[in-house]
């Protein structure tokens, strides 16, 4: 059992409230695009698939995120909610990015996430295309960093 400090609420089981809650958070740690921050969001075991990648434990998650972060430049994401029970959720997901040549791409995914009993995440799977886009279709123009509350979601953007 972990101590408290170790716990991430909203705990399971998930209501369609706590569920919400905990995509919100999910979705603002991955805007923050801080790889040791968003790592502590996952149990020391952890097991993701994430494209071809397969990392396990936490130090090989926060290893992804700093690749993926140098790679994934101006990245801004925003998550939806799609099914959620007891200790799972399920979200869709799209974020924007552009590589080190200007290019952009908008990333279209789903995950399947399995929490344990204090909060941390177990499992993630990613499930994850890349759509090469023009600068200006771009449609996630916040400041980077958290999106403002008054941003549409996916659903209201028609993603």
């Amino acid at each position: 059992m972990s101590s408290k400090s170790d716990t991430r609420p909203p705990l399971p089981p998930f209501t369609r409230e706590t569920a919400i809650q905990k995509v919100r958070l999910a979705e603002d740690g991955w805007n923050s695009r801080d790889p040791a921050k968003v790592a502590l969001a996952y149990s020391l075991d952890t097991r993701w698939r994430n494209r071809a990648e397969f990392p396990n434990g936490r130090d090989e998650a926060r290893m992804f995120l700093e690749r993926k972060w140098a790679k994934e430049l101006e990245y801004r994401l925003i998550k939806e909610l799609w099914a959620f029970t007891d200790n799972r959720i399920a979200v869709r997901y799209a974020y924007e990015w552009h590589d080190d040549s200007g290019n952009w791409y908008r990333s279209y995914g789903n995950e399947n996430w399995e929490f344990s009993e204090d909060g941390l995440m177990l499992n993630r799977f990613a499930s994850i295309n890349d759509l090469p886009i023009n600068e200006s279709e771009r449609k996630f123009r916040w400041p980077l960093g958290r999106r403002p509350d008054d941003h549409p979601g996916l659903s209201e953007l028609g993603l």
